[in-house]
């Protein structure tokens, strides 16, 4: 069964400010978490209940998974030097 993925705005506005090359693989990793939400590689944040994190190049996505509903909330994008800042 596939997740529904959601963006909350704030990481929709971060995306679109991404260079392309980067926004295109950003893109498709967060394709890949509807089939996957817990993909080899990602790290589940500490003092959160259902918070992860995937890697890709410099860039981090921080996402929550619902699994009673089958929904990946995408929380943050950002480059990895600013992504715990204000989380």
């Amino acid at each position: 069964m596939a997740y529904q993925i959601r963006i909350k705005q704030k990481a929709e506005k971060a995306l679109a400010q991404i260079p392309n090359p980067h926004r295109r693989r950003i893109a498709q990793a967060i394709d890949a978490l509807a089939r996957t939400p817990r993909p080899a590689g990602c790290t589940k944040l500490t003092g959160a209940d259902n918070a992860y994190r995937i890697r890709v190049g410099d860039y981090r996505i921080v996402y929550e998974i619902v699994d009673k509903v089958l929904i990946v909330y995408i929380i943050r994008i950002a480059h990895r030097k600013d992504i715990y800042r204000g989380l």
